[in-house]
């Protein structure tokens, strides 16, 4: 396990193409502090000591050790300490490609990702199960026993705390312009682009822009923009990608700049992302 800097600090971060593809994430932190960011996918946690402090969707949540931690894709959250001896836990990354899979094994032809409405549950099976099927993530080569579980794992997790997702009204959903906005900085991110232009391009006050984005995802277009660089970043290191050229595409001013934020968001360096990647 690579170790950040002092003692008490590890992370180690593996990739395994289950169930087309799933992050995992061992980590002890003491002084890490997440930034407000959000992912594609999904985010589990086992808390194995201390406590984990973080806000999810606009709430503060608090998981102590024993406990699960539920977080939705693009849900905006961030995590500390809540202890001065900070907090370990283990995390798996499912896509909502993964659940839509599942769903339609489970009920036919309908399919759908299912929405986790509790931040932090505590729940000792399931605890027991992660903790297993994550000791197999990480010690065992047999690929039909890795899928088995994290099928199982999936399954259970849908089935015993997710929630189809209420659509909410048309009037409801965020504008075709602001949404417009976030297209744009989905599929452009490295792109160096003026609040201004922004606002020129979806034809809205640059001020009002910045509210209603805000409102509506929950970042305002710059800190998006941040997150969409990292998740291109993500995906370019899959790919295969030198660290120095996935820093140019996106976009990022330094390697050290890039370095900062990729580890306050997903919690480690570029360099430990790639160098625990299993193909």
């Amino acid at each position: 396990m690579k170790k950040l800097g002092a003692c008490k600090e590890s992370a180690n971060y593996l990739y395994h193409q289950e169930l087309g593809g799933i992050g995992i994430l061992d980590a002890s932190y003491h002084r890490q502090c997440f930034s407000r960011h959000s992912h594609e996918g999904y985010t589990f946690g086992v808390i194995e000591r201390g406590t984990q402090k973080f806000l999810r969707s606009g709430s503060n949540n608090l998981a102590p050790a024993g406990s699960i931690i539920l977080i939705n894709a693009d849900d905006i959250h961030n995590g500390q300490a809540n202890t001065d001896n900070g907090w370990a836990y283990k995390a798996l990354y499912p896509l909502p490609e993964h659940f839509e899979r599942l769903s339609h094994e489970l009920v036919g032809t309908d399919t759908y990702t299912p929405y986790f409405p509790d931040a932090v549950v505590h729940d000792e099976a399931l605890a027991k199960q992660f903790r297993y099927v994550f000791s197999v993530l990480e010690r065992s080569e047999n690929k039909l026993l890795r899928e088995s579980l994290l099928y199982a794992l999936l399954t259970r997790l849908m089935r015993s705390h997710g929630k189809r997702r209420v659509e909410l009204p048309v009037e409801k959903k965020a504008t075709k312009k602001v949404s417009m906005v976030k297209h744009f900085l989905d599929d452009s991110p490295s792109t160096n682009i003026s609040l201004s232009e922004l606002a020129q391009m979806a034809s809205l006050n640059p001020y009002y822009l910045v509210r209603a984005f805000n409102k509506e995802f929950g970042l305002p277009p710059h800190a998006y923009q941040l997150q969409a660089r990292i998740r291109y970043a993500e995906k370019l290191i899959r790919q295969g990608y030198q660290l120095a050229d996935v820093s140019n595409l996106c976009g990022f001013h330094d390697q050290s700049h890039f370095t900062k934020h990729f580890k306050r968001a997903i919690g480690v360096t570029p360099s430990q992302y790639a160098r625990h990647f299993l193909r």
